[in-house]
């Protein structure tokens, strides 16, 4: 007598029941081994552009800081969530009489801002 299964390499298969297919700790350092993974994946991109728009940041404010305060010693920007600008890269004077004070806004993705032509109000 011939038996013929449309599935062949389900011959001879008997299910777990109502085990699980992998325990509880198996499953548990596979989360653990994933979740490390992804967060490998994931924070030298961020890293990276931390660092690349903080450098940024620094040369737009250091080209900036003199043309808007011609008397100031020096620049500084910080990324601040609520700054005089929105959110985002804030360029400041450094060493000015009064108090650092903030010149301009750089943005989110920090860029020079653009120099006023003659005559347009900004």
């Amino acid at each position: 007598m011939s038996s013929y299964s449309d599935e062949p390499e389900l011959e001879g298969y008997v299910p777990h029941g109502d085990r699980p297919l992998r325990s509880e700790r198996m499953r548990r350092a596979m989360r653990i081994v994933v979740i490390v993974g992804l967060v490998c994946l994931v924070l030298p991109g961020i890293l990276t552009t931390a660092s690349f728009s903080h450098a940024t940041a620094e040369r737009a404010c250091a080209i900036i800081a003199p043309y808007q305060d011609p008397t100031t010693q020096g620049s500084s920007a910080h990324f601040e969530l609520f700054g005089d600008g929105g959110l985002g890269w804030q360029c400041y004077t450094v060493g000015a009489y009064g108090g650092d004070r903030n010149v301009a806004p750089l943005g989110l993705f920090p860029a020079i801002p653009t120099r006023p032509e003659p005559g347009q109000v900004s």
